[in-house]
């Protein structure tokens, strides 16, 4: 984490990276010159033009900073000359240093002398300037990147909390009904005890973050309130069986998953039969996959491909949408038609495991 803060702070990364390129070009300068068998002093030399070159090469930095907006073609016509000037002042230094001190104050003839091998010095400053520029542009990049990531995954989260706000509600304004219902015929204990239940319901829907997942345990948990609300409205005509294996309870899921698929089955399969019906939930695991299903005994319904067409109905292409957007392709939801009669939704989704926080 230091060395990615470190990695992030571009001036602390600049005088790091400077630096070190000058250092390493000392080092190498210092290797060459073990080829050429020159005498100790040589080495202060050395140290004296990497230590100017560090110098002289600071102000470029700045420079490149003001024309950073301009078109390319003047930047490169700016990385040019100020690396020209900048290579032949340096090389004038190194000149000076290696006549005074190796060459005990040797003087040349003409002034253009203190230019030579300006060309040399010229191609180290192009070469720094063109390692400047191209670490800004990688800089630049990355921190596209990272925008474009932090832009999806706020879509994303978006995407999640809008359809999971969209499966909530549907059942809110028939519960009401049931309770008023209640309250006109004097059922006040049954119309108690029915908004406690809707009241810890809603508390669970709107309290679970739908970009976190829950425990089966504590989904089921709230399914369970659901139905038992539907159970005032529907009495006998629904009946509600669980079969959920020991090791699954602590399984993780995504939060209020399996309501909008009971929903479906109380809308199409309970409410449309006089005599009513019955959900079973099945849960397992097998592998590493949750297993689970859902199914009623109703009239049925259309199915092809593994999905359901049912007017005005979205619960199970939101719950699709929602599994496809936290899994990705390591699921499924097929719907099928039990037997002997209703329809059968099967979900398969990793099975997984943790301190939720």
């Amino acid at each position: 984490m230091k060395w990615a803060k470190f990695i992030e702070d571009k001036n602390k990364l600049f005088w790091f990276v400077h630096s070190a390129g000058w250092f390493g070009f000392a080092l190498v300068y210092y290797l060459s010159s073990l080829l050429h068998d020159l005498r100790d002093i040589f080495v202060v030399i050395i140290f004296l033009n990497a230590y100017a070159g560090w110098l002289f090469s600071i102000p470029l930095r700045y420079v490149y900073r003001y024309v950073w907006n301009y078109s390319p073609l003047k930047i490169a016509a700016s990385v040019i000359v100020t690396s020209a000037v900048t290579g032949v002042l340096w090389q004038v230094v190194q000149n000076i240093n290696f006549w005074e001190i190796y060459k005990h104050g040797y003087r040349p003839e003409h002034i253009i002398y203190y230019t030579r091998n300006g060309l040399f010095s010229f191609s180290i400053m192009l070469s720094w300037s063109v390692l400047y520029f191209g670490t800004k542009y990688y800089q630049m990049l990355q921190k596209e990147r990272q925008n474009v990531l932090q832009a999806n995954t706020v879509a994303h989260q978006a995407q999640l909390k809008m359809l999971r706000y969209q499966l909530n509600p549907h059942f809110l304004f028939n519960t009401l009904n049931a309770i008023s219902t209640l309250i006109l015929v004097k059922e006040n204990t049954t119309a108690n005890a029915m908004v406690t239940k809707l009241s810890e319901f809603l508390r669970y829907s709107l309290d679970k973050d739908p970009m976190k997942k829950v425990t089966l345990e504590s989904e089921l948990q709230a399914l369970k309130l659901y139905l038992d609300i539907e159970k005032v409205r529907f009495e006998e005509r629904l009946q509600v069986n669980f079969h959920v294996a020991k090791d699954c309870q602590q399984a993780l899921v995504p939060s209020m998953i399996l309501q909008p698929l009971a929903e479906n089955s109380i809308k199409y399969a309970i409410a449309v039969q006089e005599q009513g019906g019955a959900i079973t939930v099945n849960v397992s695991k097998f592998g590493r996959d949750l297993l689970i299903e859902l199914t009623d005994n109703g009239p049925g319904a259309e199915i092809k491909n593994g999905n359901l067409f049912r007017e005005h109905g979205v619960g199970l292409a939101n719950s699709r949408e929602r599994l496809q957007a936290l899994y990705g392709n390591e699921f499924s939801l097929v719907v099928s038609n039990n037997e002997p009669n209703g329809v059968k939704v099967n979900i398969r989704m990793p099975y997984e495991t943790g301190t939720i926080e």
